[in-house]
């Protein structure tokens, strides 16, 4: 169940930022010599659409409405507590076979400009001939699929709805390298800093990156799962010819997966070399303290004696006394420092 509130099973209930913008729905329909494609904004127009013997492809920017998802939930036969989860935009990555349909939940990731990165959820629903995908805010990784259908280029019109399927999920997967690109440029820059000129902005950064890093790879691992119980093929609706794909697929995610990975190691080290060197540089400066008290110990000491209110000092009398006692601080500060530069530490 996908929501952990006290609710009805199969209740749906919106978990996401708050919208207001109308939620768009666009439909493809297509086959090798044809393509249709239409937006539905009404909501009787969403509950007439009809399925199609070709494939279909139904894309919901926005699932804040959950009446379009009852809607779209009423036409393609889906079940309840599926569509809870695509109300609730919390899910793990995870796949589920209701087998009339299968049912994939993964977050698809972008560069946000600064730095970071924005993250909603997707889910995907593969039926006999159609695909269903709700994401939660228009603007995608899909426009690239919707150009190939359009110019009837590549195998995506003579292929099924598994292979829609297949694409969609490869483009949110490839979707993970420009993020995960930025992440390498930003930890090349802050190893950069560590190793020049540390100071509290560079800690501020690297555990900024740690915890990034943290929620890729809760985007990125379970994904792991999801696609390796579909290259076995155990579900009828994927055919034999379009596991090869989803193969290709896992490697990507699995090559994504150990690239965070080494950023993580990446960033304990560079952890690490950073308190080290704030370390070294905190022994730096108590040395220096240290040697300057080491070399005031005997100037207080000579001082010390002669600022005694004695009234038989001989020294006091004496008319060179005064430059004496200068001139013998400076030889013994001079003798301490050329033995500590002897001995290497200064």
């Amino acid at each position: 169940m996908a929501s952990g509130q006290n609710t009805d099973p199969g209740e749906l209930i919106y978990t996401g930022i708050a919208r207001d913008r109308p939620v768009t729905v666009t439909v493809i329909d297509y086959n090798e010599s044809r393509l249709e494609e239409r937006t539905l904004t009404r909501p009787e127009e969403i509950r007439g659409l009809a399925l199609r013997p070709k494939v279909t492809w139904v894309n919901v920017d926005g699932v804040h409405d959950t009446g379009v998802i009852q809607a779209i939930g009423d036409v393609a036969a889906i079940h309840p507590l599926t569509r809870e989860d695509i109300a609730n935009t919390r899910q793990r990555p995870k796949i589920e076979d209701y087998g009339d349909y299968l049912y994939v939940a993964i977050r698809m990731l972008s560069p946000d400009g600064d730095g970071e990165f924005r993250s909603e959820q997707v889910s995907l629903v593969l039926g006999t001939c159609y695909v269903v995908s709700f994401q939660e805010q228009p603007g995608d990784v899909f426009e690239r699929i919707r150009e190939h259908l359009r110019a009837g280029a590549g195998r995506l019109r003579n292929e099924g709805a598994d292979y829609l399927f297949y694409a969609l999920l490869d483009a949110i997967v490839d979707g993970y390298f420009a993020v995960i690109e930025v992440f390498g440029e930003r930890i090349e820059a802050v190893e950069e800093e560590v190793v020049t000129e540390p100071d509290r902005e560079t800690l501020q950064a690297i555990y900024a990156l740690k915890r990034s890093l943290v929620a890729l790879r809760r985007s990125v691992w379970p994904l792991r799962d999801v696609v390796a119980e579909l290259e076995r093929g155990d579900s009828p609706l994927i055919r034999e010819s379009t596991l090869v794909y989803f193969r290709d697929v896992y490697d990507h995610i699995i090559q994504a997966a150990e690239t965070v990975e080494t950023y993580r190691d990446m960033m304990s080290g560079t952890l690490d070399v950073y308190l080290s060197s704030q370390s070294s540089r905190m022994n730096e400066i108590m040395k220096v303290l240290t040697i300057i008290a080491t070399i005031f110990i005997p100037l207080t000491f000579i001082a010390g004696v002669y600022g005694m209110n004695f009234a038989y000092m001989p020294e006091i009398s004496h008319p060179w006394g005064y430059p004496l006692a200068l001139a013998s601080m400076a030889a013994v500060a001079g003798v301490m420092l050329l033995y500590f530069r002897k001995r290497g530490w200064i």
